[in-house]
């Protein structure tokens, strides 16, 4: 049985908003995937971060752990410009900061941006 709700509910997505996934490694280690849990805690983060994030076009960010692969689903605004919109967020206050703040957790170089430390995920199916 088709599901005719579906039918109308995609066309308007694409008008009003895109989604990225990405991933990136944590290390390897059970203190510090427990510290960066903490770090990531409902109302733990920088204002300034979660402002940043909005000013730059991202509506959503959520966030997904299976043992040392951390998921990020984004939804982001029609006119979305990944390029730009991390070049954008990279100038905010902070943004530096927390960035060499989370760094510590992730299974890459501490000086990798973060378009090199997230990788994005294709879609496969709708």
């Amino acid at each position: 049985m088709k599901n005719d709700s579906l039918d109308l509910v995609e066309p308007l997505k694409a008008i009003y908003y895109k989604r990225f996934c990405k991933t990136v490694e944590l290390k390897n280690d059970a203190g510090l995937i427990d510290a960066y849990k903490k770090v990531l805690a409902p109302g733990a983060g920088w204002p300034e971060i979660a402002q940043g994030m909005k000013e730059v076009g991202i509506m959503t960010m959520e966030l997904y752990l299976l043992g040392t692969t951390l998921f990020m689903i984004m939804d982001i605004v029609a006119d979305f410009d990944l390029v730009r919109a991390m070049t954008e967020l990279a100038s905010k206050p902070r943004q530096n900061e927390w960035e060499a703040h989370i760094a510590q957790f992730h299974d890459i170089t501490t000086v990798a941006t973060a378009n090199q430390k997230w990788q994005l995920v294709v879609m496969q199916t709708h």
